[in-house]
């Protein structure tokens, strides 16, 4: 896992939230195919920030992708590829993202 340390929005407007705060991002992981042509995302918070059972699922909500992809193409990565996946793939300390060739490749030639 790669440790980070970033703050991310949510506006509230998800399916499975309604929530808008702050929330602390600590750390990703990738996991993919042999051929890399596809992936997951894991993007872990720290639970004291959001916890799944008083805020919800951070899943769908727009403004949170939408910081999430803007924060990992300044890490160098091309996050154009990257969307949540479904609902059942969401954890209680990480949010799961469908992760595409072109940011699995990103992400290994960053050295991650």
């Amino acid at each position: 896992m790669m440790k980070i340390s970033k703050t991310l929005k949510t506006n509230g407007k998800g399916f499975w939230t309604s929530v808008a705060k702050s929330v602390k991002i600590i750390g990703l992981n990738l996991r993919h195919d042999e051929e890399s042509k596809y992936g997951e995302l894991q993007v872990f918070f720290d639970t004291k920030s959001w916890d799944i059972i008083r805020h919800g699922l951070i899943y769908t909500d727009e403004l949170f992708l939408k910081q999430l992809r803007k924060y990992l193409n300044s890490l160098g990565f091309n996050s154009h590829d990257v969307g949540y996946s479904e609902q059942g793939m969401q954890g209680d300390n990480y949010v799961s993202l469908d992760a595409g060739p072109d940011f699995i490749e990103s992400f290994k030639k960053v050295g991650v």
